[in-house]
């Protein structure tokens, strides 16, 4: 039974990999998926792997604590990242990172995604932080990243692209296409020369609403 569940979360990893690269968030070998399971481990998407081709057996598993390896090959060079949100928010059960094209040129830009433009981002978000630049797969960046999540679901990670968490892997990928969205939507509403924000009341209102969120 154990087995099963296993092999069920590796192929809803497979196919979150097709969806992302599919809807255009990833590009080749980019980004990577990560979910919890039972116990003390963690599967997570292999280094070097297109994620439109994934296939189950090649998802490897890492320990949360010591990051000992099960399987063959290499594991994403982002598993610290991903390893370090596992032990700050228990409530999390799936961690997705991708390169987003219009999240990551505000990413690039160093703009964070907090205006209150758009209402379905604030009853999703609250607000999308910045994660200032370290080294992609450094401990450094795992450490600024876990301490932007403790209180968000989604960040922009300056120079490199974005990060998603959800209680379900369906609900990490469902936060990254609405993080892209409203990137590409606050991109456009400036291409025309105005994005209008919401007044001070409307916000509060927004906030109020958010009923179901992941923490």
């Amino acid at each position: 039974m154990k087995w099963e569940s296993e092999l069920r979360l590796r192929q809803e990893i497979t196919k979150a990999g097709r969806r992302l690269w599919q809807d255009g968030l990833v590009a080749h070998t980019d980004g990577n998926i990560s979910v919890r399971l039972d116990g003390d481990w963690v599967l997570i998407t292999p280094s070097g792997v297109n994620k439109g081709a994934l296939k189950p057996y090649q998802i490897l598993k890492v320990h949360l604590h010591n990051g000992e390896v099960d399987g063959n090959g290499k594991p994403s060079v982002e598993t610290p990242l991903h390893l370090a949100i596992y032990r700050i928010r228990p409530d999390v059960n799936a961690v997705v990172h991708a390169h987003p094209p219009y999240a990551t040129a505000f990413a690039a830009a160093g703009v964070a995604l907090t205006e209150p433009v758009f209402p379905e981002m604030i009853v999703r978000f609250g607000e999308i932080p910045l994660v200032p630049y370290a080294t992609p797969g450094t401990d450094r960046l795992a450490e600024l990243v876990a301490e932007a999540l403790q209180d968000h679901d989604a960040a922009l990670l300056q120079n490199h692209g974005a990060i998603t968490v959800g209680r379900t892997l369906e609900e990490a990928c469902g936060l990254m296409e609405a993080l892209e969205w409203t990137a590409k939507g606050l991109w456009l509403a400036k291409a025309l020369g105005n994005a209008i924000q919401l007044t001070p009341s409307e916000i509060a209102r927004l906030f109020a609403m958010r009923s179901n969120p992941v923490r």
